[in-house]
C-alpha cells in the first residue's frame, strides 16, 4: 500500500525538459501555503495579546500585524516557488532586463507599495482615523501596500492610492488623542439684543449632549461677537467634541435650535440688502 502511495504521489501532471510538475509537489504546496495561514493566525493571536497588555493602540496593532504578515508571505511564497523547482537566483537573473523594464513603466505603483510601507511603519495614518484629503473627510477602513480604504461622510468607499498621504497635505483629525474645537457662525439684524443673543447661542449649544463641557481644562462652551458686517451683527459660539466624524450632524443640530431660539424670542437672521436712489431719471446702486 506504501508503495502505491508512494507512485500516487510521484504521479507526473506535467513535464518538460529537465523538469517534472508532480502530486507531490502540489501536496507540498498545499501543506506551505495552508501552514502559513494556520502560523499567521497564531501569530496574530499572540501579537494582540501582547499589544493590549502594552496598551498600543488598536490602528499601530494592525499596522504592526499587516507588516508581519506581508514579511510572512513573502518567504512563503519563495518556499512555494523553490518546492515547484524555480530556481529562484535564476529566475531573479534571467528576468532582470524585464524588471528594469517594469519598474521604468509602473513607478507609480512601486511608488505606492513603498508609500504604504512607510505608512505601516511610522503610524502616522492608522486604521479609524479621521482624515481630510482633497476637500472630502472619510474615516480609513483599510490599510494595504499600494492602496487604502476611505469611508467619506457620503457613504462612498474611496480607494486612495497610499503615495497620497505621503505627498499630499493631509489633515488627520484622530491624530490627536485630545477633543478638537469646532464654531458655529450667524448674523443678527441690528438692534437686537447682544446679551441675549449671546446667552441663546450658548444655550443652544451647551444642551447637545455630544459636546465637551469641562470648566476645569478650558473645554466649556463660549461665544464670540465677532464683527459689525455689513447688514448683521456677526457673532460665533466655539465648542469642543470627540465625535469628529459626524461633526457636521451636531453642528446642524446646533444650528437648527439657534433658529428655534430666535424665533421664540424674536430676533431677526437678516439677509444681505441694497439700497437704491433714484436721481434725475437715473438709477445709481449703492
Amino acid at each position: 500500500m506504501m508503495e502505491g502511495f508512494r507512485e500516487l504521489l510521484n504521479y507526473r501532471i506535467f513535464e518538460t525538459s529537465g523538469y517534472s510538475f508532480t502530486l507531490a509537489t502540489v501536496f507540498m504546496i498545499l501543506i506551505i501555503f495552508f501552514g502559513t495561514k494556520v502560523f499567521l493566525f497564531g501569530v496574530r493571536r499572540i501579537l494582540n495579546r501582547i499589544f493590549e497588555r502594552r496598551g498600543i493602540d488598536r490602528g499601530r496593532r494592525f499596522a504592526m500585524i499587516k507588516l508581519v504578515q506581508y514579511f510572512v508571505w513573502t518567504f512563503a511564497l519563495i518556499f512555494i516557488l523553490q518546492t515547484a523547482g524555480f530556481q529562484i537566483t535564476i529566475l531573479l537573473a534571467g528576468s532582470a532586463a524585464l524588471l528594469v523594464g517594469l519598474g521604468l513603466g509602473l513607478q507609480q505603483i512601486f511608488q505606492d507599495l513603498v508609500s504604504g510601507i512607510f505608512i505601516l511603519i511610522e503610524g502616522t495614518i492608522q486604521r479609524d482615523d479621521v482624515i481630510e484629503i482633497d476637500g472630502l473627510i472619510g474615516k480609513i477602513l483599510t490599510i494595504n501596500l499600494r492602496t487604502s480604504t476611505v469611508h467619506t461622510r457620503d457613504g462612498v468607499m474611496l480607494i486612495v492610492p497610499n503615495h497620497k498621504f505621503i505627498v499630499d497635505n493631509i489633515i488627520n483629525w484622530s491624530h490627536s488623542a485630545t477633543p478638537t474645537r469646532f464654531k458655529v457662525s450667524v448674523g443678527v439684524a441690528y438692534g437686537s439684543d447682544v446679551d441675549k443673543v449671546m446667552a441663546i447661542l450658548l444655550e443652544c449649544t451647551v444642551c447637545h449632549d455630544k459636546i465637551i463641557k469641562s470648566r476645569e481644562d478650558n473645554k466649556y462652551p463660549f461665544v464670540r461677537f465677532v464683527d459689525f458686517g455689513d447688514s448683521a451683527l456677526l457673532f460665533e459660539v466655539y465648542f469642543w467634541s470627540r465625535d469628529i466624524f459626524p461633526i457636521e450632524n451636531t453642528k446642524s443640530d446646533i444650528r437648527y435650535l439657534i433658529d428655534k431660539r430666535f424665533r421664540e424670542e424674536g430676533i431677526t437672521i437678516p439677509f444681505p440688502q441694497r439700497d437704491l436712489h433714484v436721481k434725475s431719471g437715473s438709477l445709481s446702486k449703492e
